[in-house]
């Protein structure tokens, strides 16, 4: 019994230093959002972060994910295209402890999320 859990101790940590856990344990889709308990300022800068990184012209005014207009629901957009676009990775949904790892898609009306 002792092997046996030394052994699968050591898989983790070989899966855990190779950047693969997260991917093993969650083989399933997900995405990344907006803490509902993040503040309007933490928003933004996520939004300025993810947008300088990511295109979120899907968030421009006319597109299905513009509405509705508000930084949550901006903010949580341009959080998965960055999370989505570097590997979904949990370190690429920490937005200094701000994001949120689902797995339950979030998408809405015309707006689909990655």
């Amino acid at each position: 019994m002792a092997k046996a859990l030394l052994s699968l101790s050591f898989l983790i940590f070989l899966c855990f230093i190779s950047g693969e856990l997260v991917k093993i344990v969650h083989a399933q889709k997900t995405w990344c959002v907006a803490k509902p308990s993040s503040d309007q300022a933490t928003l933004m800068a996520n939004i300025n972060y993810a947008c300088s990184q990511v295109d979120c012209q899907i968030l421009r005014k006319g597109c299905p994910c513009a509405y509705p207009d508000n930084l949550m629901n901006h903010a949580s957009i341009a959080m998965n295209l960055y999370y989505q676009a570097n590997g979904r990775n949990w370190w690429n949904c920490d937005f200094r402890k701000s994001g949120l790892i689902v797995v339950t898609d979030p998408s809405y009306g015309n707006c689909s999320y990655e």
